[in-house]
């Protein structure tokens, strides 16, 4: 990162340093980001660092499906009308919240919180995979989603998947190719979703 101007505060500069490690947060976005708060309100101040340290210490991974929660399980976990013979593997939280907008899945969720990547050094003990085995093992699964990006890293995720689940007796599904290799469902539009969702393949 360009190192900010001499003149300029301390306690500025090492906001946007901070606020630059974000992702999607490049130098100029933090400087502006960090302006933008020297010339808010204290109390518009304080509300946004008492969300963030809330964020922290109010928030956990659902017993279940280790989705963020604020409960020992999530909502959908909780909630009685789903149905929790069939769960959908996503990769992150926001992939199951975008999901969830386009209203065509029904079922249970479980996070991985990532994808293997060996190139960055993320393997299987780095994602929750492990729970989502134990969850299976414990039985009344009858259908697995793999609901990975159509990337390299959510690919060969899947595929790994697929390896260890299938001499569990659980079917295992892939969504349709609706979703074009390369692209991200978090970014995914509802139609494309939905049409994935309903056309899921065995894989």
């Amino acid at each position: 990162m360009k190192e900010a101007p001499k003149s300029t505060a301390a306690a500025v500069n090492r906001l946007t340093e901070v606020l630059s490690r974000l992702p999607g947060i490049g130098p100029k976005s933090a400087q502006r980001l960090s302006y933008h708060i020297l010339k808010a309100s204290e109390e518009q101040v304080r509300d946004l660092a008492d969300a963030l340290v809330s964020v922290k210490q109010k928030t956990r991974l659902c017993r279940i499906c280790c989705n963020i929660a604020d409960a020992e399980t999530c909502g959908i976990c909780a909630n009685p009308v789903r149905d929790q013979t069939r769960v959908c593997v996503v990769e992150q939280p926001q992939d199951m919240l975008t999901l969830e907008h386009t209203g065509a899945y029904k079922g249970a969720y479980h996070v991985l919180h990532g994808a293997i990547s060996p190139t960055e050094g993320i393997g299987t003990a780095d994602i929750r995979m492990a729970e989502l085995l134990t969850r299976l093992e414990c039985g009344g699964v009858v259908e697995v989603i793999l609901a990975t990006n159509a990337n390299v890293e959510g690919e060969t995720t899947a595929m790994y998947l697929q390896r260890l689940i299938t001499p569990l007796g659980v079917r295992v599904t892939r969504l349709a190719r609706g979703l074009p290799f390369g692209g991200e469902i978090e970014y995914a539009d509802d139609v494309t979703l939905s049409r994935a969702m309903e056309n899921r393949q065995e894989f």
